[in-house]
């Protein structure tokens, strides 16, 4: 999954929620389920997720939507080899980002 957001320091959970593609119900159940999402919240209690949260949804969601983990599951998994598992993550990010440039290269040719 590549997500499309902008750079920004604080994301609001629509716009979170749009960019995974599921409901804000499910970001803020994650929120709940798992300590690593920490989103900032206004004073009228909205939340600001910042890009370390966005990278910590982007590996949740890897492990419970693309790998079919269990949450219980995929918290031992980040608890146990989450430094592992991050390293492992990112390259396969950087690699499908790599194979959409030349995908599109190749499609302009």
């Amino acid at each position: 999954m590549h997500l499309n957001l902008p750079d920004k320091r604080y994301y609001g959970i629509g716009e979170v929620a749009e960019a995974f593609k599921v409901n804000t119900s499910l970001i803020r159940f994650w929120e709940k389920e798992f300590d690593v999402i920490q989103p900032k919240k206004n004073a009228k209690g909205n939340r600001k997720f910042t890009p370390e949260d966005i990278k910590n949804l982007e590996l949740i969601y890897h492990l419970v939507k693309e790998r079919g983990f269990t949450l219980e599951g995929a918290k031992t998994h980040l608890k146990e080899e989450k430094h592992k598992t991050l390293s492992n993550f990112e390259i396969i990010r950087k690699l499908e980002g790599v194979k959409a440039k030349l995908i599109n290269l190749k499609n302009q040719l």
